[in-house]
């Protein structure tokens, strides 16, 4: 394996990871919830009160502007998937059952969880990121 230097970017990376990690904090200070996605997005499409569900619209339009705006600022960033329609949507639905039954997904449980020391949250980043692993190994070597 090698790495593709032209396209290493280790400064705006961890940038990110820093900028993810000072919302997280925020967020739980000021609000006193962790900041998983799949648990706001949940708990949108559960009844609540407007005032809950006003919180969360605001998270998740907010994700989907973030691009837009930095586009005003940059060249938009064009995606480029390696599989089809199909494999992406069953893709998303694993991943969606998956969120399911560990109770969360990778930023409640591997930003927020494991900065809270949760033995759950440990288990659950180990066992997500080594079924992503397995998979991308399987993909692009054993299958391929």
């Amino acid at each position: 394996m090698t790495i593709d230097w032209i396209h290493f970017t280790p400064w705006t990376s961890l940038a990110g990871g820093i900028l993810i990690g000072l919302a997280s904090a925020v967020f739980i200070l000021l609000n006193g919830r962790i900041l998983g996605i799949s648990g706001i997005l949940g708990g949108l499409l559960a009844r609540r009160s407007m005032v809950d569900t006003g919180w969360r619209l605001a998270f998740l339009l907010g994700l989907l502007a973030a691009p837009l705006v930095l586009g005003l600022f940059r060249a938009p960033v064009v995606p480029r998937f390696d599989a089809g329609w199909i494999t992406l949507i069953v893709a998303g639905l694993l991943v969606g059952i998956g969120t399911r039954l560990g109770s969360g997904c990778t930023s409640g449980h591997g930003v927020c969880g494991l900065s809270q020391l949760s033995p759950r949250s440990l288990v659950a980043t180990l066992s997500f990121m080594g079924a992503g692993f397995v998979t991308v190994f399987l993909a692009r070597h054993a299958l391929a």
